[in-house]
């Protein structure tokens, strides 16, 4: 169909147009006017010279990646740390210790059968690099003593030499007893009231969950002797250094300086150490016996055991579990350090199954001669103190298989960011951060001064000085669930601290807690 155009039609159509745009005109108009209006308001309730909004505070900058530990590296630790609650490793390799080889006294030949037990372990376990570095240890025997009370009423006590006693003449030291506190009190004392007596230190050891009472009361154990002789004693006896009940003295070592005269020195347990107390407070003399025959033989050799299980990308640096594989040679040291040497050995063990190894090798070190007068920790701190720089971090157990209650740290303030992470990961197990002033205890300590981090794992010590130094730490006193708790936590931190990409840098030095 053909469309047609009439004037008609043209004429409406221009009409139209013409209507449109007037419309716009006038709209356009309306709201120029209206802005027109409006600015003079706007521009009078702004203020004449305001500043630009401030921009808002920064936050605190984020720890370098470096820095800090991924989420899956936190996973990969919290995966060792559940398949080690899982894991009887630590306590059979215990119950091998103490039943295979029993006590380790340095110098002695249970020390030599530690030695190759350990050796034997860690190459069945699949550890690498397992050698036994020679170290030079004194060699003291303990003989027999007797204690007993003359007068006013005949007793025999029960006690113990401490190590690096002298011994008596033949027949024995008789003589009056006199009590003394504690060093403190000795020193004000008139000499001539100690000369040719026996000292009696009285003071008791408070029971505490962290084992503060232990270096309180322990200093007599350590001076005790020395600081009588000098006044003229002939012998000393000392409460046991201990929190238990028990008719079982504790030995332990003494601190004697070259050239110090040397005196017997015993222990009576607890118990013992009452009675004479009672006797001596019925205000008569107290008249005592000692007869001792420890004897010193020519130092000797053991031996520090080392395995390690090498990093994936930075085998030459290093993360060391350290514990101590002598003993003292009363009971099968099941506690101190038995339990130690298993638990660092078993959480070793684990990191080399895990499911992907550290950056960095762990390294399990044995020490010798702990309780004698670290011999293997001074050696080890010598005569690796070039390799210095490739020591990230350092851990020791030596507290007994007891609950992990707290970590504490060493490290230069930049890397607490990764600490807090990797207590993060023990906080199922109950261990809080208690601060950045670990010691890395008696062994791993002597490497603090190197300038080498350091971590502690604080463990609930409530019990642990009951059988401390007694015949009675044996395997029986120790709990399999609590070998694997401690097990579970140095697996972890171990693991996280090899692998945290940036290391630990250096610690300041600071002297160790013995």
């Amino acid at each position: 169909m053909t469309r047609t155009t009439t004037p008609l039609c043209t004429a409406v159509s221009g009409a139209i147009t013409l209507l449109r745009t007037a419309l716009k005109l006038a709209l356009f108009t309306a709201l120029g006017f209206a802005c027109a209006l409006a600015a003079p308001a706007a521009r009078a309730a702004a203020p004449r010279s305001a500043a630009p909004a401030p921009a808002p505070p920064p936050s605190a900058p984020a720890a370098p990646a470096a820095l800090t530990f991924t989420s899956l590296q936190l996973a990969e630790a919290r995966a060792l740390r559940d398949r080690a609650l899982q894991d009887d490793t630590g306590y059979e390799l215990l119950r091998s210790l103490t039943s295979r080889v029993g006590p380790r006294f340095a110098g002695t030949p249970g020390d030599s059968a530690a030695v190759a037990w350990a050796l034997e372990q860690m190459r069945t376990l699949g550890f690498q690099n397992v050698r036994a570095e020679r170290v030079k240890v004194p060699s003291w025997r303990r003989g027999e003593c007797r204690v007993e009370l003359v007068s006013p009423w005949p007793q025999t006590c029960a006690a113990v030499a401490l190590g690096g006693s002298v011994a008596t003449p033949p027949g024995g030291i008789e003589a009056e007893v006199v009590p003394v506190t504690n060093l403190d009190e000795l020193a004000r004392i008139d000499s001539t009231r100690l000369a040719g007596r026996i000292v009696f230190f009285t003071g008791r050891m408070t029971r505490a969950t962290d084992g503060s009472g232990y270096g309180r009361a322990v200093t007599v154990r350590g001076r005790g002797a020395v600081e009588a002789a000098r006044r003229g004693a002939l012998g000393v006896v000392i409460r046991s250094v201990g929190t238990d009940r028990n008719r079982l003295p504790h030995t332990g070592g003494m601190r004697p300086d070259s050239g110090d005269t040397r005196i017997p020195a015993l222990a009576l347990s607890n118990p013992d150490a009452d009675l004479l107390e009672d006797q001596l407070a019925s205000g008569r003399p107290v008249r005592m016996r000692l007869t001792n025959s420890s004897r010193w033989a020519d130092s000797t050799w053991s031996a520090n055991v080392i395995g390690e299980i090498p990093g994936r990308e930075l085998p030459r640096e290093l993360v060391v579990l350290g514990a101590h594989l002598d003993s003292w040679d009363l009971g099968t040291g099941a506690h101190d350090d038995g339990a130690g040497v298993a638990i660092m050995t078993a959480a070793a063990r684990l990191i080399g199954e895990a499911r992907q190894r550290p950056r960095r090798t762990i390294r399990v070190v044995l020490f010798a001669n702990e309780e004698f007068g670290l011999s293997g920790a001074r050696a080890y701190a010598r005569e690796h103190a070039s390799e210095a720089d490739r020591h990230v971090l350092g851990m020791e157990s030596d507290l007994g298989a007891y609950a992990p209650l707290g970590l504490r740290s060493r490290v230069p303030a930049d890397r607490l960011p990764a600490i807090r992470q990797m207590q993060s990961v023990l906080a199922p197990l109950g261990v809080e951060y208690r601060g950045n002033d670990a010691s890395g205890d008696a062994d791993v300590g002597q490497l603090v001064p190197l300038g080498i981090p350091v971590c502690d794992l604080d463990t609930d010590a409530s019990e642990y000085f009951d059988l401390h130094h007694t015949a009675n730490d044996t395997f029986d006193k120790v709990d399999p669930l609590l070998v694997r708790r401690n097990v579970a936590c140095y697996a972890a931190l171990a693991w996280l601290a090899a692998d945290l990409p940036a290391g630990f840098g250096r610690a300041p030095a600071a002297p160790a807690r013995r």
